[in-house]
């Protein structure tokens, strides 16, 4: 029975059809007729010995009701055993609002408010995953906070085409960057007893026909360069959920994918957590059972008629199926549940919308924003030397955190540039804004902008991209590369109004060949959260000297990328098959195997201060798990202080199989003072020089001279030296 003293361990969840749910914070499960806890809820023990323990006390019908969701976004209670009502939620940018339970529109609660975070490309563009580490750690705060126990992030699928509609919420296009990243977040938001979950699992590189599409790649591919992430989020994150993607991969749904999921995932990576689907990523029940998932969401039925519900188990009654391959789900489920303390007393409680939190999302908008040209040191502004600015573009005043579909946040607030200027300059300087474009808006808009220009010392156009569909947005793919309502014309009448301006973009990459040459200073944001528009003005006035660098290459035209250079086949695909015929190429591997001049190369950055690198060593480590350590120097030779992000890339001299012509392979931010010198060291290890050989099926490192390239960006190399590896 449960006494009036236990009653107040017990919290009350109110859903939104009125139904009352009861969470035990310490069951006491008085049918068990136990004295004390059962072995299952004693927290003294190990997770496996309690996962052994709670396993056989559950019925064939409560075993199948884990792992299938019952609303949109929750598993069934098990109230006799005291396991809780499972709740997950996305996003990768700070949590969900709440939706359902059985549709996708919002609840309409007034406690479901976030902290919105930069966007995942944002995060990357900082190079720092000790920061990566405190977003996750913040996340996973407000995720307890709000009653969570799965988040449904990080992304980690690479930007294979500018066009792919959620290039925003990914890490970039290197393999390297993404997983060291992904390990940072993931570390940091499951210190917070809730689980990540990366997404999406695997080759889900594209939003168009991202249902169906089939994806045709080589081992070598897969493995070189769309799997890093996921495995290092597995064993070095230890990520507790993966979630399978919505494509297929050589003819079949990655749910339900038995090479992607049995094999490499739990196979060969030793994965013991769960594989969800997407929602709606489900597609058979005998598929679902036996190739590897452990937990459908959001197929479009009645949730007993879920692939894992009802069907599968009339296939397990019938001995069609084996009872052992549900015990392995459910062992999967429990086990998470039990480390992440789902059952436990002292579980984590959190917190939201901290102090805490609102410097993180600062911190990582401040450094995440890229200074990518500066002509004449025209930033940063001198608020003391200047009477009037004026404000240009839609962008300015628009609230970003919402949209983009699933990773929307429903923001405390969110500071816009506009807002965040007007709070950096206060009343000491004259702010005219004028919205110069909108969708379906006429030349009056541009107009009443170019006169605003004219009449200030300083113009900050704030254009770019935002989360419609068709833009950085789910569901679907941009057509193109193009700024879209006419802003590529309205940016060169302002400039030609207004030499000194300044222009900001939101959003992923676009061209900027009609313009560019024109303006003095241009910098990228990104979507950068609800601190953003603070964070923007503290980098143009110099409060914040910027150090983001490029997580991706910003091509000068879509028929620079390879996707579009190799035809409907390699995207976005033809007769339902995409094929990744670029191969190893993806972004900066091809323009610089193909001698191809991005307009902004990838890591690229700039400072308002200067590095100078120096005196490369290149330092055998016997004994130990890495080859070789890199040692330079760099020093901070201009007049403030500022972050440098050095870069390692490893060029082989004579590969048996074609390599690309340099990789990411290591990297180290940096803060200095003027005039101060560090060293620095980057290991590596023998995965640093090796290649996947699909003749052998392994990973080789081959006896040949490596070229340790070190440099600020990958087509700014500033060191160089020989090694050469003895076979391995």
């Amino acid at each position: 029975m449960v006494t009036a003293g236990k009653l107040c361990g017990m919290r009350i969840h109110l859903s939104v059809v009125g139904a009352i749910s009861f969470t035990l914070a310490w069951p006491i499960i008085s049918v068990l007729g136990a004295e004390k806890p059962p072995l299952y809820l004693d927290t003294n023990q190990p997770v496996e010995a309690r996962v052994a323990d709670l396993l056989p006390r559950l019925t064939l019908g409560e075993k199948i009701s884990l792992i299938h969701a019952d609303s949109k976004f929750t598993t069934a209670a098990i109230p006799r055993l005291g396991i809780p009502r499972r709740w997950l939620d996305d996003g990768p940018n700070g949590v969900r609002e709440d939706i359902g339970p059985d549709t996708w529109a919002p609840a309409g609660h007034t406690d479901d408010f976030s902290t919105a975070m930069p966007v995942g490309i944002c995060l990357a563009a900082t190079w720092d995953p000790a920061l990566a580490y405190r977003e996750g750690e913040a996340i996973g705060q407000e995720a307890r906070a709000r009653g969570k126990d799965i988040m449904l992030g990080p992304g980690v699928n690479i930007l294979r085409t500018p066009l792919c509609g959620r290039n925003f919420e990914y890490l970039g296009e290197d393999p390297f960057l993404t997983s060291q990243m992904c390990v940072g977040y993931i570390r940091g938001e499951q210190s917070q007893d809730v689980s990540s979950c990366v997404k999406h699992f695997a080759l889900n590189n594209q939003e168009f026909d991202r249902m169906n599409i089939n994806v045709e790649a080589s081992e070598r591919v897969l493995r070189e360069i769309y799997l890093p992430a996921f495995k290092a989020a597995v064993q070095q994150g230890g990520v507790w959920c993966v979630m399978g993607a919505y494509n297929q991969f050589r003819g079949q749904h990655c749910c339900e994918n038995d090479y992607l999921l049995n094999k490499i995932l739990k196979g060969e990576w030793g994965f013991k957590g769960v594989v969800m689907s997407d929602w709606a990523g489900a597609h058979d029940t005998r598929e679902c059972a036996l190739n590897g998932l452990d937990l459908e969401m959001g197929t479009d039925k009645k949730y007993d008629d879920f692939h894992l519900a009802q069907p599968y188990l009339t296939l397990l009654k019938s001995g069609e199926l084996p009872m052992a391959g549900l015990d392995d789900k459910v062992r999967r489920n429990l086990r998470v549940m039990l480390a992440t303390h789902v059952l436990d007393p002292g579980r984590k409680t959190g917190s939201l919308n901290t102090h805490a939190h609102q410097a993180v999302a600062r911190q990582v908008a401040e450094e995440g924003v890229v200074l990518l040209k500066n002509e004449n040191h025209i930033l940063p502004l001198d608020a003391s030397k200047i009477k009037t600015i004026a404000v240009i573009g839609e962008n300015a005043i628009r609230l970003q955190a919402h949209g983009g579909d699933s990773s929307g946040i429903k923001a405390f607030y969110e500071i816009t540039p506009l807002q965040g200027l007007v709070n950096r300059v206060g009343t000491n300087v004259n702010l005219v804004f004028s919205e110069g474009y909108r969708k379906d808006g006429g030349p009056e808009l541009a107009k009443r902008a170019v006169a605003a220009a004219k009449t200030a010392d300083v113009v900050i156009y704030v254009g770019g991209l935002n989360h419609d569909k068709g833009f950085d947005c789910e569901g679907a793919d941009r057509k193109d590369m193009k700024l879209p309502y006419g802003q590529d014309e309205l940016i060169q009448k302002i400039v030609a109004a207004n030499p000194r301006t300044v222009v900001v973009l939101e959003g992923t990459m676009v061209e900027m060949d009609a313009w560019l040459d024109q303006v003095p200073a241009l910098v990228e944001a990104w979507y950068p959260g609800m601190e953003g528009g603070n964070a923007l003005a503290r980098v143009l006035f110099g409060d914040v000297n910027p150090s983001g660098k490029l997580p991706a290459t910003f091509p000068k035209k879509l028929s620079d990328t390879p996707a579009a250079t190799l035809g409907a086949y390699a995207y976005p695909g033809t007769n339902g098959t995409v094929t990744y015929a670029e191969g190893l190429l993806v972004g900066y591997r091809w323009y610089d195997t193909k001698h191809i001049a991005p307009q902004f190369p990838f890591g690229f950055g700039l400072s308002y201060t200067t590095f100078q690198y120096s005196h490369l060593k290149l330092i055998p480590d016997a004994g130990t798990n890495h080859i070789v350590t890199a040692q330079f120097e760099i020093e901070n030779t201009g007049k403030r202080a500022g972050a440098e992000v050095a870069q390692l890339y490893v060029h082989e001299d004579h590969p048996r199989l074609m390599r690309p012509e340099k990789a990411l392979k290591g990297f180290k931010r940096i803060f200095l003072q003027p005039g101060e010198k560090q060293t620095v060291s980057i290991p590596l290890n023998q995965a640093a020089f090796a290649y996947y050989d699909d003749g052998k099926k392994s990973w080789v490192a081959q006896n040949d001279r490596f070229e340790i390239l070190i440099g600020s960006s990958s087509r700014d190399i500033r060191l160089r030296d020989d090694f050469n590896l003895a076979e391995k």
